[in-house]
């Protein structure tokens, strides 16, 4: 449920503005682009093949046989570089020991059992000779009676036990080193972890391994430590004999702790980054191919490195707002239309296209160094389609935002935006005023000259070489050569899938010859006549206001295409006799309406553009059928308007209104006897206002002064028409 609201406010705030007005289609179309853009920005790289090949075309050891130059510049990893760094970094983790309370602790116990029993043989006053033997049962064979005599007979002895206590104690704190057999030659040589717990905490120190203590140089680490001045020199020669008993290994390897410390030292490594200039010769031909030169001859055709976090997010805030300006310029409010379904699937197909296209052209190899890669891709092709179907302001928006968008996402170099931005924008130009399919052929020859000089102002900018010029011109007159021509093709197939009124559309359709109005000429000659005379007075008023005058001459032509199955019922058809003469005003007046329904059904079977049909269904609006609808009145005691009124509504263009306005017009002055310019003013005014006066013109956006220009337009048609029937003002001659 809430996804579903989520993509309705997105797709209500992507194409229309207005509430309500969720296209799910579109708008799941340009979500998908958006997608498409952003995976081609962080993944495109991969999707052109590389410029380096397979390792066999060359061997280590061998004479290469040919240069290879990288087209491009890569970066990549060095692998074996970052394996030697990784092992050196493993190297300078020294290995792990942890200190065992306990066993430190039993050995001071120990002690200081012995020195309590000393000190109360001491107390009783004991000889030599007793205190020895005393030692011997309760610590045999722990002591040389040398050691026993010395400290017996020292004047300080109690002393001397207080002070070994402690110098026994510092040295099981250092600790005493057991070193495994194997496992350490991985590990720093120099330097050895020290781990100790204290109050539940772990605490680390680092140490050189010439200082620690083991069973083996125990008598040097014992005489180091009574001998740094803080004991008693008469200890010196006692403390190697009466610690030893009690010494014990306490400091283990802890191959747990040494294993975190080398996972720790491998994340920390940084992977050897080597950067190839585009340029550069990774193998000379008639030297000798080293290892380093085959490594990096297979980095040319590898991926490079992946984007760092900050450039992928600047990329996706970038490409965003991008997005977001795309969508405001598609919108109504810029392109003075809601853009159809079909309109915007075909510019998301084009955005997506264009998108991978400059994801691959990026990354071609065999183009020189000042090449804009933009020249592969047919951007005024597209610009021109979509000037010629939906308009010029979509063609520019197009142009701009899309070039914009391939810069953004590193597929464009400066001179590749610049070149398509002027590609893009003169597709877009460059058909105004087009009316012949020949004019495409002009078109094209335009847009190859623009390109050369583009694509030689980009290399003058960037100072490449003379040798460069020929191919980078050739190509960029070749694509504007080639959009020109092969848009021939896509045109008209474009122009009926989209049902698009573009002008090469509307001038095949204006053909006097088409086989519809060569049958409306036959059937119905006085509608004939009437069409066309409707089609001069709309083109010229369309023209005057700068509406679509080609649009209105069409919809003139078809307009009344649905009177041929009945055509004597019809006014301008008829000669002497009034077939109404003979039926209910009722009858008539649904003979009469029925030719818009049926002009629709025909339109339709023709294929004609719906902004024709809407011509043909709007042009009598919904007006009252007021002759016919008087008469019932005469006749009748309660007559309703609707019976009497066209089925359509009232015109929604400015096209459809003067269609209207014409029609009205040109049937009703033929009533005028001796027309004269000021009679033909005031009728037309009288006919454009009674439309307006009967609500008929309030949706189709036409101003007063449209209004006065239709006016002026239609009674200069006019009086060019009925010229041999017109007095002109202070002229008692007619005007032949």
């Amino acid at each position: 449920m809430k996804t579903n609201k989520l993509a309705q406010a997105l797709g209500g705030f992507l194409f229309s503005f207005r509430e309500g007005s969720f296209r799910p289609g579109p708008t799941y179309a340009v979500v998908s682009v958006l997608f498409v853009a952003l995976g081609a920005a962080f993944f495109g790289p991969t999707l052109g093949g590389g410029a380096g090949g397979d390792a066999s075309d060359f061997e280590v050891g061998r004479v290469a046989d040919r240069d290879v130059v990288a087209e491009r510049t890569v970066i990549y990893v060095d692998e074996e570089a970052t394996r030697l760094r990784r092992v050196a970094q493993e190297r300078l983790v020294p290995a792990s020991f942890r200190i065992s309370a306990s066993v430190s602790k039993k050995a001071l116990a120990a002690f200081a059992a012995f020195a309590s029993f000393s000190r109360e043989r001491f107390a009783e006053k004991s000889s030599a000779d007793a205190y020895a033997l005393a030692a011997e049962a309760e610590y045999p064979g722990f002591f040389s009676k040398e050691t026993l005599a010395a400290l017996h007979r020292s004047a300080s002895r109690t002393q001397l036990l207080d002070a070994a206590e402690s110098a026994l104690r510092m040295i099981m704190d250092a600790g005493v080193f057991s070193f495994p057999s194997s496992g350490l030659d991985g590990f720093n040589p120099d330097l050895i972890e020290i781990v100790r717990t204290a109050s539940g905490r772990n605490e680390r120190e680092r140490v050189s391994s010439s200082s620690l203590a083991t069973l083996a140089n125990l008598d040097k680490r014992i005489a180091a430590v009574v001998s740094d001045g803080s004991f008693p020199k008469a200890l010196v020669p006692l403390a190697a004999g009466l610690f030893k008993p009690f010494v014990a290994e306490n400091a283990f390897y802890s191959a747990e702790d040494s294993a975190l410390r080398l996972d720790e030292a491998r994340s920390r490594v940084q992977p050897v980054v080597k950067r190839i200039e585009r340029g550069d010769k990774v193998i000379r031909k008639g030297f000798i191919v080293s290892k380093d030169d085959l490594d990096r001859y297979k980095a040319l055709g590898s991926a490079p490195l992946k984007r760092s976090a900050s450039k992928a997010a600047g990329t996706s805030v970038l490409l965003l707002l991008v997005f977001a300006i795309a969508i405001a310029s598609f919108s109504d409010r810029v392109v003075k239309r809601r853009l159809k379904d079909a309109e915007i699937y075909m510019l998301a197909a084009f955005a997506a296209a264009y998108v991978l296209g400059a994801a691959f052209s990026s990354e071609l190899s065999f183009i020189p160094e000042h090449f804009p890669v933009s020249v592969f891709l047919p951007t005024a092709l597209l610009t021109m389609l979509l000037s010629a179907l939906m308009g010029t302001r979509v063609a520019l928006a197009f142009a701009f935002v899309l070039p914009t968008a391939a810069f953004v996402s590193g597929f464009f170099d400066s001179s590749a935006f610049i070149f398509d931005v002027v590609s893009g924008v003169v597709g877009a130009f460059v058909l105004q005023g087009s009316e012949r399919r020949m004019d495409l052929i002009r078109a094209g020859a335009v847009l190859a000259a623009v390109q050369s000089v583009a694509a030689a102002g980009v290399l003058l900018a960037g100072g490449a070489g003379t040798e460069e010029f020929v191919p980078t011109l050739f190509w960029a007159a070749f694509n504007g050569f080639v959009c020109g021509m092969t848009i021939l093709g896509f045109l008209p197939m474009f122009e009926h899938w989209l049902d698009a009124i573009t002008p090469f559309r509307l001038i095949e359709l204006s053909d006097l010859n088409s086989p519809m109005l060569k049958r409306l000429l036959t059937t119905a000659p006085g509608t004939y006549s009437h069409s066309v005379t409707v089609a001069n007075l709309a083109e010229s008023a369309c023209r005057e206001i700068g509406a679509n005058a080609l649009l209105a001459r069409v919809g003139a032509y078809y307009h009344d295409i649905g009177k041929m199955d009945q055509p004597e019922y019809f006014i301008e058809n008829q000669a002497a006799y009034n077939k109404h003469d003979d039926i209910q005003p009722r009858l008539s007046a649904t003979v009469i309406r029925s030719h818009v329904k049926l002009g629709i059904e025909k339109a339709r079977q023709l294929g004609l553009p719906k902004e024709v049909v809407d011509i043909i269904s709007e042009h009598h609006g919904n007006s009252v059928i007021s002759w016919f609808y008087n008469e019932a009145l005469k006749r009748e005691d309660q007559v309703n308007a609707d019976d009497f009124s066209y089925p359509g509504v009232p015109p929604k263009s400015r096209e459809s209104a003067v269609v209207m306005l014409a029609d009205s017009v040109e049937a009703a002055v033929r009533t005028l006897k001796k027309p004269t310019l000021t009679k033909l003013d005031k009728f037309v005014q009288e006919l454009i206002m009674t439309k307006f006066e009967q609500d008929q013109l309030s949706d189709s956006e036409l101003t007063f002064k449209d209004l006065e220009t239709i006016k002026n337009a239609f009674v200069r048609v006019l009086a060019g028409h009925y010229h041999s029937r017109i007095e002109y003002p202070k002229s008692k001659e007619t005007v032949r």
